[in-house]
């Protein structure tokens, strides 16, 4: 089973930006889908955003326009750039491999299916 490594959180102001990484330990290309998500203490981890085997895209809609995921199947990582921060974007954020799924029949919304990894602490300060 593939073992994924996040990377690249820190403390930033709001209004900043900051890169994640995740670093897959074998080959991502088989997955269809690759998803960054969040979890803050004592809620339910939620996707925020996914990327398919082509362009298919997902985004939360509260990171819609500040947030882009990037895949690269040659390098086995997904990249998570977020920019304009909000201190609600306070979180740990996971990445993990996935398959197809859909809210409501028609809205791509995959769902993991890999081992969660320790996941990159983001705090956007006020």
């Amino acid at each position: 089973q593939v073992q994924l490594v996040e990377s690249g959180g820190g403390l930033v102001r709001a209004g900043g930006s900051l890169t994640l990484s995740c670093v897959a330990s074998g080959s991502i290309s088989s997955f269809n889908a690759m998803g960054w998500y969040r979890q803050a203490p004592g809620n339910q981890r939620e996707l925020v955003a996914a990327v398919g085997r082509g362009s298919t895209r997902y985004y939360k809609d509260s990171v819609k326009g500040r947030f882009t995921i990037f895949r690269d199947n040659a390098k086995n990582t997904v990249t998570l750039q977020m920019t304009s921060l909000k201190p609600e974007d306070t979180d740990v954020y996971y990445c993990n491999v996935g398959e197809d799924g859909y809210l409501n029949s028609s809205i791509w919304y995959p769902y993991p299916i890999g081992s969660w990894g320790q996941g990159t602490q983001v705090t956007v300060s006020s």
